[in-house]
């Protein structure tokens, strides 16, 4: 999709049905550096991308997910934009450090996929909403044209 539509889609992708889990998101730090990138630090109101062993547990002090994600204007392609997404797992003082961070990669990635059928189902919904108020729109251009029509006879 255009960088414009992602972007905005991006800003409105919680709450949504692929991840009814996270109810909201507390924005902690955003800004714009000089050289004209929007930064957004936010933090999701759950503990998204948490196996529930890790929570069953009580590991979630021990385990920490930093998630990045970057939105780029193709390059060459105006109607397209680039999404790197990666994240970082830190799991200390556990011995089974290697076994929780895997199974935490897969749930990230399932949820990164989920995270990207979401941005979609925005963008619909925006792309719906601008559709609608077109459409009333033309229908009160045309009540009001007729109304001009009526008043001239």
């Amino acid at each position: 999709h255009p960088w414009e539509t992602v972007t905005t889609a991006a800003m409105q992708k919680y709450p949504n049905p692929m991840n009814p889990s996270v109810v909201g998101v507390d924005v902690l730090d955003r800004h714009v550096d000089p050289s004209g990138k929007l930064h957004s630090h936010r933090l999701l109101s759950t503990e998204w991308g948490i196996p529930s062993i890790v929570k069953s547990i009580s590991f979630t002090n021990l385990v920490s997910v930093d998630e990045r994600l970057v939105y780029k204007p193709h390059p060459h392609e105006p109607d397209k934009t680039i999404l790197t997404q990666e994240a970082i797992i830190s799991v200390k003082g556990v011995s089974l450090s290697s076994y929780l961070e895997g199974l935490m990669a897969n749930t990230i990635s399932s949820n990164a996929n989920k995270g990207r059928e979401a941005l979609e189902w925005v963008i619909n919904r925006l792309n719906a909403e601008i559709e609608e108020f077109a459409a009333s729109a033309r229908g009160t251009m045309r009540s009001s044209m007729a109304a001009a029509a009526f008043v001239e006879k």
